[in-house]
């Protein structure tokens, strides 16, 4: 990414990215699912539910949308001063 956005940035192009941590989504619905209802079960690789909100800061597992708004920041003029970095849109979790 930092290398496209050196490449890019004289073409007022921005190359930017966006690292989520745990998100809902419909490959991990089921599993995220049965953690909760059954929350002393153990998952690969090696978790239980509260493990996983233990990881994020804000308590949650994040959701579609909190990428979505994260990408509509980025397509818009309101970045247009942003190249070459990587957003974390993660609850907290890399702040661990």
């Amino acid at each position: 990414m930092k290398c496209m956005a050196l490449d890019f940035a004289k073409d007022n192009i921005r190359v930017n990215s966006i690292c989520p941590a745990w998100v809902l989504t419909e490959l991990n619905r089921e599993q995220l699912a049965e953690m909760k209802t059954n929350p002393e079960a153990v998952f690969p690789p090696g978790f239980r539910y509260k493990d996983v909100l233990a990881l994020h800061l804000i308590g949650r597992i994040g959701e579609p949308k909190d990428v979505a708004w994260a990408s509509v920041y980025l397509a818009s003029n309101e970045s247009s001063w942003v190249t070459g970095s990587s957003l974390m849109v993660d609850g907290g979790f890399t702040c661990q």
